[in-house]
């Protein structure tokens, strides 16, 4: 049973009561004792701002474009393949941007520094790979298609070189990758920037200690 007192001070009535653990109150007031989730540390919050999850989504997103797009334009272009076809621009900037975004969107789920320094490392490859790729789609713009060149000689040529069409739908499809890779650019300089931020101030607070 329990046991009440009550108190007078200054005016104000003060009513204690003691709750013996066998009453069915005193679980409700116990503090819950399920288990607490583990704080994420400083360096990785300060990277979270830049909102990992997202920035991953659209770089698994272009990846897959890039990929699908090289499948198509390896299957359907002539035995001359433009420059970014032969490179294989398409193919391995696609699978960057795939590793890349998958690692972003982990270090949304995980609270390691490492994966932070995995992204820096992807990211920083990312923005080389894209002013290559950049270079490769304006130059397969300003160039004529392979095997039309005017040096080859108009005898040479093949015939579908005299329609303009293939050459418009080869630079719109240049131009449309050019503006992917711009985007790609701005994520990976956005993650660059903030995960060395993050790692520098990772690196700091181990020597403060």
């Amino acid at each position: 049973m329990a046991a009440t007192t009550v108190t007078d001070v200054g005016g104000v009535r003060i009513i204690t009561e003691v709750i013996p653990a066998s009453d069915p109150r005193a679980a409700q007031l116990a503090p819950s004792s399920g288990p607490a989730a583990a704080p994420v540390s400083f360096q990785v919050q300060s990277f979270r701002r830049a909102q990992p999850k997202a920035l991953g989504t659209i770089h698994i997103f272009t990846g897959i474009i890039h990929i699908c797009f090289g499948i198509i334009l390896t299957a359907s272009e002539h035995s001359k393949p433009p420059l970014p076809v032969a490179s294989g621009v398409l193919f391995w900037l696609g699978l960057l941007l795939l590793a890349s975004g998958i690692l972003l969107v982990e270090s949304e789920k995980r609270d390691s520094i490492l994966l932070v320094k995995a992204c820096c490392v992807f990211n920083a490859g990312l923005i080389l790979s894209t002013l290559v790729a950049a270079l490769l789609h304006s130059t397969a713009i300003t160039r004529d298609s392979p095997g039309c060149e005017r040096g080859a000689g108009i005898r040479l040529r093949p015939e579908w070189c005299s329609h303009s069409e293939s050459k418009l739908l080869s630079n719109g499809m240049d131009s449309l990758l050019v503006v992917f890779i711009l985007l790609e650019f701005c994520v990976a300089v956005a993650v660059l920037a903030f995960g060395y931020h993050a790692v520098r101030q990772h690196s700091y607070t181990r020597m403060a200690m």
